[in-house]
């Protein structure tokens, strides 16, 4: 046996291949296509659609997200118990025999974390969720090739944090100018016509926009009436975000950076501007492009912001963003950067929701119980908005939690507010296991993503 050859012990020690995702390697396999051809439009999906193990992993994200029911009612508890397997095949058999019909969504309304508005929010049934997700995982990554850089909104691998690090960025280049802005009732007001128009750009498999045309004309049920606008996309939809993005990549690609750097995550808008002329130029420009689109940005929301030191700031994904100067101390000088932090509805809604979780109605529950609550969102919330100047913010919803268990113990035994305080604050060694939300702030940093890491191409801080 040569020395180039292994041994058939060799071959055989070597670790068996693991096979690779097929649904993943589909997915790849459409993305490289696309990007490969940007012209190209692909005429056979519907297939890959109504696949066995694109519907599993549908389902896979469905009971994952652990929605409500839809108008039939039914639960994914249910659809357990009918059999995960036997739904899956009935539903791919209706596909590709054209018998599908999707339902109305179900309509709810929520509360607006921080205000007292209300959000519409459709809510699909289980079916028809699994349905959407099927075609958003052929759908997405055939219009991801396409995506520009300044959308940063329910995509892959792109997070809230990315669009963040962009102003931070462009505020240290010297763009201090920001229209601020976000799109009025953007997922009901979308033209269905125009959107299928915008799909056809990529898509020519008619299956697949008959599929979507049925998707987006089942309408909503609202007190006991089906609702089937022409505009609109149903918020609260699987498909519903990666449609807005679709439309909204035409928005994406009409704009000039010489207007300004566009940061659009989702129908949240901010345009970052050298001067105030730039600005109203860029806001003009934007208006435009939106009423091309059939969509206007919201009147309440629009502005113009001069980042400066002593100035207002602006709110944009839940930070609040100012122009602060740090005090030079031990002879270094001092630094002009942009700070961030929880905005005022952020924090409210870190209050409300510690306050729900402490009412009076909860007093039978064993405190631990409450504990663990409180301490599950604040871990979620912290996990958010520890990449920034969050510091005393942190502080002070840590106080809150803190005084209300306080309230809580104190009713839970009838006595005074003061007992309450000294159990939490001494008696307990671990004051009842809240969580500690110190040292866990990570400032951000100009040409440094949120990560830590420096940017390619990035210049070196002065």
């Amino acid at each position: 046996m040569s020395a180039g050859q292994a041994s058939p012990a060799a071959k055989g020690s070597r670790e068996p291949r693991v096979p690779r995702d097929p649904v993943r390697a589909l997915q790849h396999a459409l993305y490289r296509a696309a990007k490969a051809d940007p012209g190209r439009r692909f005429h056979a999906l519907y297939d890959k659609v109504c696949r066995r193990d694109v519907l599993q992993r549908g389902w896979v994200a469905v009971r994952a997200n652990n929605g409500a029911p839809g108008i039939d009612k039914t639960t994914l508890g249910q659809v357990v118990e009918y059999g995960v397997v036997r739904l899956l095949d009935e539903v791919a058999d209706e596909l590709r025999e054209g018998r599908y019909r999707p339902l109305p969504a179900r309509r709810v309304l929520i509360p607006k974390p921080g205000t007292a508005e209300q959000r519409p929010l459709s809510i699909p049934a289980v079916r028809d969720r699994i349905v959407q997700a099927a075609l958003k995982i052929v759908f997405e990554p055939v219009f991801e090739a396409d995506m520009l850089s300044c959308s940063f909104g329910f995509r892959p691998k792109r997070s809230a944090h990315d669009a963040l690090q962009v102003l931070i960025d462009e505020c240290y280049r010297g763009r201090r100018w920001v229209v601020e802005t976000d799109i009025a009732d953007c997922f009901s007001a979308i033209p269905h016509q125009e959107l299928i128009r915008a799909v056809e750009e990529r898509v020519c498999d008619q299956s697949v926009v008959k599929l979507l045309r049925a998707i987006l004309r089942a309408g909503v049920m609202e007190e006991g009436q089906v609702r089937r606008p022409v505009t609109g996309t149903a918020q609260g939809g699987v498909i519903s975000p990666v449609l807005c993005n679709v439309y909204l990549h035409r928005l994406d690609r009409a704009w000039d950076d010489g207007d300004g750097v566009l940061v659009r995550y989702a129908d949240d808008v901010t345009v970052m501007c050298w001067s105030r002329s730039q600005a109203e130029r860029a806001l003009a420009r934007l208006t435009a492009l939106l009423a091309g689109l059939g969509l206007k940005p919201k009147a309440a929301k629009t502005r113009i912001v001069h980042l400066e030191v002593g100035g207002e700031g602006l709110d944009f994904l839940g930070f609040h963003h100012r122009l602060v100067r740090s005090p030079g101390r031990d002879g270094k000088r001092p630094v002009t950067f942009l700070a961030r932090w929880p905005a005022d509805r952020a924090m409210q809604h870190a209050r409300d929701r510690i306050r729900q979780l402490t009412l009076r109605s909860r007093l039978l529950l064993h405190p631990e119980v409450i504990v663990e609550d409180i301490n599950r969102f604040l871990r979620g919330w912290a996990a958010y908005f520890r990449f920034g100047n969050s510091s005393r913010h942190f502080n002070e919803i840590r106080s809150y939690a803190r005084m209300r268990m306080a309230l809580v113990l104190r009713k839970r035994h009838r006595r005074s507010r003061g007992f309450g305080w000294s159990v939490v604050a001494f008696r307990s060694p671990d004051q009842l296991g809240l969580v500690t939300l110190s040292g866990i702030v990570v400032a951000p940093r100009p040409l440094r993503d949120w990560r830590g890491r420096r940017m390619p191409g990035g210049e070196r801080r002065r």
